[in-house]
Parts: C-alpha cells; structure tokens; sequence
C-alpha cells in the first residue's frame, strides 16, 4: 500500500515514515503543502496522512483542493489542533480520520490500516481467498490454518492482491502501490515478489495454485477451478 505524509516538522515526518516503511508500506513524504499536494495529484494513494497547519498551503486547503478535484484517497488529519470546530470542518472537507497529536505510532498504523481497507472497498478485517486467510490487523496470512512466513513488503503485496481478489492487478499498479521508488522501468522485481509469493503460501502440495498470471497484463488472486 502506498501512502503519503505531509508534515512540517522533521523528527515526526522522519518518526512516522519509518514506522509505515517498517509496516511494509510504500510512502512518500512532503514538508510543506505545496509539495504535498503536487504529489497527491500527481500519484495514486491508499491513504494520505495531513498536518493542518503547514508552510505553503495548510492541510485544510490541500484536502479542499483535493475533493474539488474529485480525489477521493482515504485522508486523515494529523494535528495538535483539537477543538470541535476544527474536527468539524476536516471531516466537512472531506476527512476520513482525524489523530490528535501527541499519539500513538500503533494506532497510527491501525487507523492507517482501516483507511488502506476503505479504500478498495473492504469493510472486514479478514480477507479469505479459498483456504487463505489474510489478517490486516494483525499482520499475519495463514493457508488451511498455518501461518505463513511473510516479510512486511511481501504481506503488503498479498494483501493489495488479496483486497482486489478476481480482478486483473496490472503490473504497473504494483508498481506505484508496493514498490514506488525502488522500482526501475527494466526491474524485474515485481515478478520477484510474485514468484516469491506463490511460493511461500503453496504451503503443502496439494495446495491449489491462488495467483496466477495474465501475460502481458498483470496477475489475480483467485481460485479457480
């Protein structure tokens, strides 16, 4: 899942993007808001994580811009202004969240979590595929109950392939979702990832195969008969 911050102050910038990084997440961050929102309109968003008082343009106007534009990426406030009236309006902008700082990495990443899910359409926590069970709370996959070994990027990977089960996932969409900067145009990484994948939830032999390839196009996650 891809996600971007945009927050002025570097220790938290620095603090929070670490820890969705660690979480396995792909993230983009900014320092001001005109940065900020030039990268919101210019990249496809799971979540975008926005400090209200910013240099430039304030959280505020990005998200006003943003929804005029009929961007509809999961957003949530982050910010040390707590007043009804303030929580008010974000979420009359268009807010998903709001987190009032000081807080909690770990519900940061658990509200980030609920947004990622939001975003495609995917209210439970569980997501099951045939004998694969995916748990976006806790992190963890299983296949006919066992756990699966998954790295935090290669969890991400089956969870976004998991949260559009029976649909084509182009290439490129993993690309800008999962990967982001540490994609180049001749990498084979993507095809790594997948090849990995399927590897590590074929959990005994007579697991059936779940991904499958569409030459040329992309992969689906699904069961198929």
């Amino acid at each position: 899942m891809r996600v971007l911050i945009v927050e002025d102050s570097p220790i938290l910038l620095q603090s929070v993007t670490l820890a969705l990084q660690h979480s396995g997440y792909a993230v983009d961050g900014a320092d001001n808001g005109i940065d900020g929102l030039h990268l919101a309109e210019q990249n496809q968003y799971d979540a975008i994580i926005l400090d209200i008082m910013l240099p430039g343009l304030d959280g505020l106007s990005i998200m006003e811009k943003l929804r005029a534009k009929n961007n509809r990426c999961q957003a949530m406030f982050l910010t040390a202004r707590d007043t009804v009236d303030d929580r008010v309006k974000g979420l009359q902008l268009g807010a998903d969240d709001y987190l009032v700082k000081p807080f909690a990495i770990e519900e940061l990443l658990a509200r980030v979590q609920a947004l990622c899910r939001r975003a495609h359409g995917q209210a439970n926590s569980k997501i099951e595929v045939d004998d694969l069970t995916i748990d976006t709370n806790s992190r963890k996959a299983f296949r006919a109950g066992q756990e699966i070994d998954l790295t935090a990027r290669e969890f991400n990977l089956l969870e976004y392939l998991a949260m559009r089960a029976g649909s084509l996932v182009s290439r490129t969409e993993i690309e800008d979702h999962i990967y982001d900067d540490l994609v180049s145009p001749m990498s084979n990484v993507v095809d790594v990832g997948i090849y990995t994948l399927r590897k590590k939830i074929k959990v005994t032999e007579n697991s059936a195969q779940l991904i499958h390839t569409r030459r040329g196009l992309g992969y689906v996650l699904e069961l198929r008969a």
